[in-house]
């Protein structure tokens, strides 16, 4: 027997804002972007160690940890340590990896294409080609510079 839901659709709102008044000119600036239908939400936080592990996959079905690339719609990653740097490495489906380092207290939030979510949305070259093949988010791994560092997660996904 399938399982129902016992919640119902909601909508995820990402603002993104800059402060700065310099020279008495305001040099701010904002975006919003909403996403409809959001039915699941992953918000976590785990220790990330000088090991590097796996904190995300993506795959067909859905599991614990697990997610459905095109449904993912917005995914968020923040440093809680005062201290040390992680970091993240995101792979596609082709083996390509690209990696980001989230400092100390910083954040790094990854915004799914409109229609598709994670599927088709990363691709690295060594820059000696200028055609890019983007492929399904396929791993999210991270590693702590110097020391252990605690990370919070926050991935939503549609229905």
């Amino acid at each position: 027997m399938a399982r129902k839901s016992t919640h119902s659709a909601a909508t995820l709102t990402v603002t993104h804002q800059e402060q700065l008044t310099l020279n008495s000119r305001d040099y701010g600036g904002y975006t919003t972007s909403t996403y409809a239908s959001i039915v699941n939400v992953d918000k976590r936080i785990l220790t990330v160690t000088t090991t590097e592990a796996t904190v995300a996959t993506f795959a067909a079905a859905m599991a614990p940890g697990q997610y459905i690339p095109a449904k993912v719609k917005y995914m968020r990653f923040t440093n809680l340590d005062d201290t040390n740097h992680i970091t993240l490495t995101f792979a596609n489906e082709n083996d390509d990896e690209l990696a980001v380092k989230v400092d100390a207290g910083q954040t790094f939030a990854l915004y799914g294409d409109n229609t598709g979510g994670m599927a088709d949305i990363i691709d690295a070259i060594d820059g000696t080609g200028l055609t890019y093949s983007l492929g399904d988010m396929k791993s999210i791994t991270a590693d702590a510079d110097t020391a252990s560092c605690d990370m919070e997660i926050y991935i939503a996904e549609i229905a």
